[in-house]
Parts: C-alpha cells; structure tokens; sequence
C-alpha cells in the first residue's frame, strides 16, 4: 500500500482514465533511490486491474550492453503482433531482437516507430499501461527507441509510465554504471545522417537529457504522519525514544530508509555517509547473515542481467551452489521468482550491494559461469570476457564479432565497449590497436566525443599507421565538430585526406571536411571542392558521382571555374549504378544542386528520395531531406506545401535527437510564418532555431535570420530589415543558399530607406550567382533588382523583362513581389491606371498563397490610386483551417489509403491517424472520407 501520495495517486489516475478514453499519456516519475517511485509503479498496476494489459520492464545497473536488451523484454508478450507491423518497422524490431537479419544502423531510429506501432497493437483491444523501471539503466538502444515511441503517442489508449533516478544518484541516464558488464562504457544516442550538400560528421548524441521534455513528477519525501505510520506498520517491534526519533529525522521521509535502516543498522549515528551509501551497508547486513551457497547464488543473480532462473541456477551449480539455496533468500525476503522464473530483487540497490561486497575472484567466478551456462551468444561473449583476466585471441574474435552485430543494430555504443574490451583480450599489439581504433569510431557514432577522443589517443600512442591515423584524425575533427571548434575540424580532415591513403577513404573524409567548411567560409570550401575534384576515383567507386557533381555544383556559385554541372538524376543514376547507399549517400546531391539554383532538380530528386526513405524505413536521412524538399517548395512559391514537409521533418528531427535539422527545420519554418505574417510564431520559432545544438552553434541561424527580416520588412520595418540582411549577406555564412536568396529582400529594404550603395557587393555577387545560375527565376529577380537600384529611367523595362521571365516559371509569389514593386512605381510615376492591374493581380495572389503582410501592401497601394480595394478574403480554401498535419493525413486518405497504410508513410500509429481526420472533417464541413477528394480538387 502507499502511505501518502495522494498527488503522485492523481496523477496516476489520470493517466489511466486517459488510457481508457482512448488518451495516450506518458509520465516520468524521478527522484532518489528509495524515495518510492516502484511504489507507485505498483499502484499503477494495481489501479489497471484487468480492464489494462499491463507491460513492464526494469533497468539493470549491471546490464552487458547488448542493444535493445531492455526494449526486448518490454515487448517480449507481444512479438505475436509483429506481423501487423509495416514490413520496415518489422524487419527492424525483428533484427533488433535477434530474430532476423540486422539490416544497418539506421534501425534504431525506426524501431522507436516499431514500438510505437507495436504498442498501439498491443492497446487495440484494451487500453495498454507500459510500466518500465530503472530507466536510468536502460540501455541505450532501447532508450532512444521508447522514447521516439513515447514522443509520438496520441489517440492510441496508451500509458506510459516511466521511473527514472535523479541525475547523479548512481548512474546517468542510458548508460552503464562502472563496473557493470560493458566494462564502465557509458553510451550516447545514436548517429544523424547528412548535411547541407554533405556527408556531415556522425552527429552526437542528446547529451542534455534523453528524458528532457517529457510530463514529469518528481517524489519528495513522505509527509511525517505518513512516515510515522509506515514505521510502525512496517517493524514487528517498533522503535521508540532517541532511537525512533533521529530515524525519522535521519531518513527524512525516504520509504526504503523507513523500512530497511532499523533491520540493518544497530547504531543509527550516520558517520557522515550518504543515505544511499547506507542503505546499501544495511542490505549488505542482511546478505552477509546468509549461508554461503546462498550468497553465491544471489551473486550470480546480480551478475544475470535477464535474471533468468534456469541460466543462474546452472551457473550457480557449477559453483556448488544447488536450488536449494534459492529458499533462505526467498524467505528473507530478498528476492522474488515470478511466474515468468525469472529473479527479482527487493530493491536494485540489494542487487548492487551483492555485486560489490563480493571479492573479485567471486565475481569473475560467477561471470565465468554464466559464460558457460549461457548457449553460443553475445551474451554468453560478454560473460566470459568479463571473466577473462589473460589474454584470449579467441575470445577477442568472438567479442569482435559481437561488437559488429551490434554495430548492424545501430548500437553504437555497445559496439565501443565490445571493441574496447576486446583490444583488451588481443594478444598482438597491432590487432588490439586495430579495435582500439574501431572503438573510437564506434564512439564517435554515438555521439560520446570524449571516450572516443580517450581511445583515439590510446590508438595513436601504440601505431605508426598513416591510415591509423588518418582515421583518429577523422574521430577527432568529428568531435571538435560538434563542439562548434568548425576551423579546427575542417584543418584536422583536410590534413587527413592529403595522407597516403586510398581515394575511396579520401574522398570520404574531403565531403567531411566540405561539411565543416561550409560554416568556416568561402575559401575553405573551395579548397575541398578542388581537392575534392583533383581525386582519383576509379569509375565505379560509388562516391565517385558524388565527388564529381558537388564542385560543379558549388564551385560556380562562389565564382570559380568548374566543369559542366551534370543532371542530378543522371548522377543519382550512376551512382547507384556503381553501387551508393540510397537515400543515404544521395541526400548530399539535393543540398548541392540547391546552391546553384537547381530547385526543380532538387524539387524532383528530394521527392523521390524522401519515398525511398519511407518505403525501406530509413528515417534518420528523412529530415535532412524533407529540409531540402521544404527549401525547393518554398523557392517554387508551395508556402503550405513546405509547412507541411516541414513540421513534419522537424518532429522527427526532435524524435531522433537530430539538433542539426530541428534547427534548420524550425528555421524555415520562421520563414514560412514571416510570409504569413504570423509574427509569434515566427519570433518563437526563429528563437527555438537560434538555440545551438548539444555542442555546435546553431545550423539554423541564416535562415532564421532571414526570416525575422522578411517579417520585418513585410510590416514596412525597413531599417531593422536591412540591418540584419546585410549583416547576413556579408557575413561569413554568405555563401549558404538562404543568404544568396535574401539579396533582393536587402536591395528592397535598402532602397526603401534611401542606401543603396549598402548593397553594391551583395548585389554584384548575386548579378553573378544568377548569371551563373543560367534559371529564368534567377534573373527576373536580378532584374528585379536592377530596376529597384535605378537608374530610374530603365526601371520601366527591367520590371517589365522581369514579369516576361516569370510567366515561364510557377513561382507565384515572387512574380506578384515584382509586380507589387512595379505597381507602387507606377503610382510613384503618377500612372494609376497602369498601376491596378498589377496591383490587383499582386493582391490576388498574396491572398491566396496567405501572405496576409504583403496582401496589406498591396490593398494599401491599390486605395492610393483611387480603386476601392477589396476587403481582406477569407482564407482562400477550408484546407487552411487544417493543421499541416491533418491535411497531410487528409491528402493521403483522399487517394484512397486506409489508416493503416497513412501510419505506416507518416510513422504514426492508425488510431492517431483516426483522430487527426476526425479533427479535420469538421473544418472542412463535411462527415466522412468519402467527401475528401472532392473538397480537395475545389
């Protein structure tokens, strides 16, 4: 029973009865070890009762870092749903569990949409409370996973319930404390992928806090009436006097220092020791008064991460302790066998004080016997490593292998430790060093920059290797990376690629290093480009299109030589022809193609690719490419079409821990709500874009910038416009495609104010980024430009050439900019009849598109010359009155797809799917799918 509690009691209801409303809800209970957080677990459970399917797992400190450990358990009654899993997300629940083949690193991030599937099987016909413990000592794999799941749980009747110790209490969350089965190896979250037109660096992991975000309730200390009535419940012969009185003010409410301490301690005087260091004195008490065999069955127990029974029963008797040691232990109440004959200790700090009280030897003893009772495993490598105090090349092979299994899974983190631990075990200097280097990278992988920084320095003191080193350079850039140390890391790769090392690994390391040097400046870039260009790349190397096509694409645009820029779908095509990764390797070309105005090439190709990354379930590439996709449809004039890529990419960006691209994609999204005028969302989404990631300055920051501008200068703020344009189109991110699109916004803004001369080199370089360019689009806005600069006599002409460029292109809103700008001309010029219908056309279009500044503008210049302007429109369709996401969903039911298959393309579960177009038929005013093509087609 719970003593107390009455706000964690309410909570716990509430979450239920949302559960049962067909509400999904997650809840994060934190505080210190014994502070009663398992209580109220089990008051969960008990409130359920059976109208709730109930799931439940619990971390274990000493866990081996085997990936998915944790979430296999969780899930483990209901793998029989498997099979109503999209085929992507259940290949990787099924690899992740060991039950099919790994298929790569990326199946973390879609085994959190796995599980988030799963459990909303598991919820389909009862509500579904999700209990897991300890997640502190989850492993990290199964971490990422349930929080992707937790983060995207709506309509599915769901409750999550989360345990969690407070920050420094043992050990940190999603890692292993020291001296656990991954040899002290804590781990980070799993790698990223891409970046602007480059195989960006292994991204880090979310070192803040896995769990920041999530509905939390922290438990504090029980009330003293509570406290005294758990005391006196609780000791058959209760305490009085001094005695009683300094417990209670020594445990300060704490439940399992009310309980445990008077058993364990006949001296209460604390000698300066922490609670927690106490508790553990009084629980290795209670152990030591045990017959032998039965302390080394409970050894053996601790050891066992899955407490297995029938595995620590063997491996108990083969240290001479039989089954029936078990029962003194039972009878203390120490541990528990559940129906599921697995062990379950009291507390995880009686679990922790077994493994430390015991003598070294025992404990390799007791490893070794798992080792040996376990069948032909990962486990079973573990154990027997962990045992291991020589030398074993065997044994190294094995844990090796182990380590590459888990590298297929996308643990990263358990593949450090394993490649750690068996540079341990190798004999030969240069093979241990060989996995001291496989270490670092797996490290770097994980985002855990100064363990992989530690074994790069390892790895360098024991090899001569140009390519050993080359490669610790390469872990090394990538941490100063995502420090934001940009010069460093680009030096660092660039000093790498020039060693003696083959053009492949080279090439590798160049579009690494162009990565970097996108945020250093224009110089550097071009310096990789041409290094990048110069390489030898056999015909079928797969990053030889790559290689090929960024320079062409790029080096242009900074005004250099370069050859021919190729079709970007002739380059997809040839490069997997020769054998690239796609999404993965060809995300890069949609970013480059960008940076010469490519759009439509970028429009198409990013398209594609994002299918692609649907279809095989390859969802960290899916932000970076739904950037690009939003970027092309924002530059075509598709405002809610880029809303909708958009919020959707930033969701999952945040879901995967992917700083870089929730900063970029919040930052367009600034700009998508600059041209509506929404000025909070633009201001709060600019600020959410300018905060910088775990380590490296924001990704976002130029077009977060610009679109504060364009807010600015869309409510007639041209000062404040022009000050932050200029200070982007000069800067050193110039050369970044949102700051070459802003010149026209700063010669705008200039002219207004009466500086143009502010703009002479930023529009000279842009004169010649359009001429390069070679688009129609590109040189009506230069036009457009030149006609704003003066002299005043051609404007005429250079608006009107403008308008002619942009009939051929569908660019709706900058061809109704230019001809605002051309109307407010005339009207300057005294010809307001000429004026109208330029006006009028302008109008029109900002209305629609719900560019409601600019439409301002407009109507505003249209009363000046003497015709009544309309009165602002309704919004231009009821499709407005919809989320991006519900008229994401409406888009894809309208074609025909059921629920199930709109989760599966959306990774969403389909009762969320149910609940989205039940919010969005009303709007829409209309009852039921069948209605949605037609409303869509008006």
């Amino acid at each position: 029973m719970l003593y107390g509690r009455e706000r964690e009691r309410a909570a716990v209801d509430a979450l239920l009865d949302g559960a049962r409303g067909g509400r999904s809800g997650v809840l994060l209970l934190r505080g210190e070890p014994g502070i009663g957080k398992t209580a109220v677990l089990e008051y969960a459970v008990a409130a359920a009762g059976d109208g709730f399917r109930v799931v439940r797992a619990t971390g274990v400190e000493y866990e081996a870092e085997l990936p998915f450990a944790g979430l296999s358990l969780l899930l483990a009654s209901g793998l029989d749903r498997l099979d109503a899993l999209p085929g992507p997300q259940r290949r990787s629940l099924e690899s992740a569990f060991g039950l099919g083949e790994a298929t790569g690193g990326a199946d973390r991030l879609l085994a959190g949409l796995a599980t988030l599937g799963l459990l909303a099987e598991l919820a389909s016909e009862r509500p579904l409370l999700c209990v897991v413990d300890d997640v502190q000592w989850l492993d990290r794999s199964s971490l990422d996973a349930l929080l992707i799941a937790a983060r995207r749980l709506r309509a599915e009747g769901v409750a999550l319930l989360l345990a969690a110790r407070d920050t420094g209490a043992g050990a940190d969350v999603g890692g292993v404390a020291a001296g656990g089965v991954a040899a002290g190896v804590g781990v980070g979250a799993g790698a990223g992928a891409g970046d602007v037109g480059a195989d960006g660096p292994a991204r880090p992991g979310a070192t803040a806090g896995p769990l920041a975000g999530l509905p939390e309730l922290r438990l504090t200390g029980l009330a003293e009436p509570d406290a005294v009535r758990l005391l006196d419940d609780r000791t058959g012969a209760p305490l009085t006097g001094p005695a009683r009185r300094r417990l209670l003010a020594e445990a300060a409410g704490n439940p399992l220092a009310l309980v445990e301490l008077p058993s364990g301690e006949a001296d209460l005087a604390s000698g300066g020791l922490a609670l927690t260091s106490r508790l553990r004195i009084a629980f290795h008490g209670q152990v030591t008064g045990l017959p032998p065999a039965t302390q080394t069955l409970l050894l053996v127990a601790a050891a066992e991460e899955n407490g297995a029974l029938d595995v620590v029963l063997a491996a108990a008797a083969a240290l001479g302790a039989g089954a029936d040691a078990l029962e003194p232990a039972e009878r203390a109440g120490l541990v528990t066998v559940g129906a599921d004959r697995r062990f379950a200790f009291r507390h995880p700090l009686l679990r922790a004080a077994v493994l430390q009280r015991a003598p070294l030897q025992q404990r390799l003893a007791a490893h070794r016997a798992l080792g040996e009772a376990l069948e032909e495993g990962d486990r079973r490598t573990w154990h027997l490593a962990l045992a291991a105090t020589a030398p074993d090349a065997g044994l190294a092979d094995a844990l090796e292998r182990t380590a590459a299994r888990a590298e297929a899974r996308g643990a990263h983190g358990g593949a450090a430790a394993a490649y750690e631990r068996a540079a341990g075990l190798t004999p030969d200097r240069d093979g241990a060093t060989r996995r001291l280097v496989l270490a670092a990278e797996a490290a770097t992988e994980e985002g855990k920059l100064e363990l992989a920084e530690a074994l790069a320095e390892r790895a360098g003191a024991r090899t001569d290797s140009v390519f050993a080193h080359a490669l610790l350079d390469q872990v090394r850039a990538v941490a100063h990376f995502w420090r934001g140390a940009y010069p460093a890391a680009y030096r660092l790769l660039l000093d790498a690629a020039a060693t003696d090392i083959e053009p492949a690994h080279a090439a590798r390391m160049l579009l690494q290093a162009f990565h970097a040097a996108w945020y250093v400046g224009e110089e550097p870039v071009a310096t990789v480009l041409d290094r990048l260009a110069a390489l030898p790349l056999a015909a079928d190397e797969p990053l030889a299109p790559l290689a090929r096509h960024l320079p062409a694409a790029v080096l242009p645009a900074l005004g250099r030589p370069a050859d021919p820029l190729p079709d970007v779908r002739a380059t997809a095509a040839a490069a997997r022809k020769a054998g690239a990764e796609s999404p993965v390797d060809l995300v890069q070309l949609c970013g480059a193609t960008l940076v010469l105005g490519r759009d439509h090439e970028t429009l198409e190709l990013a398209a594609e690719l994002t299918a692609e990354a649907r279809a095989k379930g390859t969802v960290g590439v899916l932000p970076t490419l739904q950037f690009f996709l939003a970027e092309a449809e924002l530059f075509h004039g598709r405002h809610r079409d880029a809303e909708v890529t958009a919020t959707e990419g930033l969701a999952l960006a945040r879901d995967t821990g992917q700083a870089q691209w929730t900063s970029q994609l919040a930052s367009l999204l600034a700009c998508v709500a600059a041209f509506a005028g929404d000025d909070g969302r633009c201001a709060e989404l600019a600020a959410a874009a300018l905060v910088p990631g775990s380590a490296a300055p924001a990704a976002g920051e130029p077009w977060a910038h610009w679109a504060l501008a364009l807010l600015d200068l869309g409510r007639g703020r041209a000062a404040a416009a022009a000050d932050r344009l200029h200070a982007l189109t000069t800067g050193p991110y110039r050369h970044h495609v949102g700051a070459t699109r802003a010149v026209p916004d700063l010669v705008e803004a200039a002219v207004r104010l009466g500086e143009p001369e502010r703009v002479a080199e930023p529009y000279e370089r842009f004169a010649r980024w359009a001429g390069a360019a070679g688009m129609p689009w590109a040189e009506a806005l230069r036009l457009r430009c030149q006609a704003l600069l003066g002299p005043d006599e051609f404007a005429e002409a250079a608006y009107l050439a403008a308008l002619d460029l942009h009939e051929g292109v569908h660019r709706p809103f900058e061809r109704a900019r230019t001809a605002l700008l051309y109307g407010e001309w005339l009207r300057r010029e005294r010809r307001r009849t000429d004026a109208r219908p330029h006006l009028g056309a302008a109008l029109e279009t900002f209305e629609r598109l719900g560019a409601e500044p600019w439409a301002d503008r407009a109507r505003a210049e249209l009363t000046a010359t003497g015709t009544a302007a309309p009165a602002p429109a309704v919004a231009a369709s009821a499709l407005a009155a919809l989320t991006p996401q519900e008229l994401q969903i409406a888009r894809l039911a309208a074609r025909g797809l059921t629920n199930r298959d709109i989760a599966a393309q959306l990774f969403l579960s389909p009762r969320t799917v149910g609940h989205h177009l039940y919010k969005a038929y009303p709007k829409l005013g209309i009852a039921s799918r069948t209605e949605l093509a037609a409303v869509l087609r008006a």
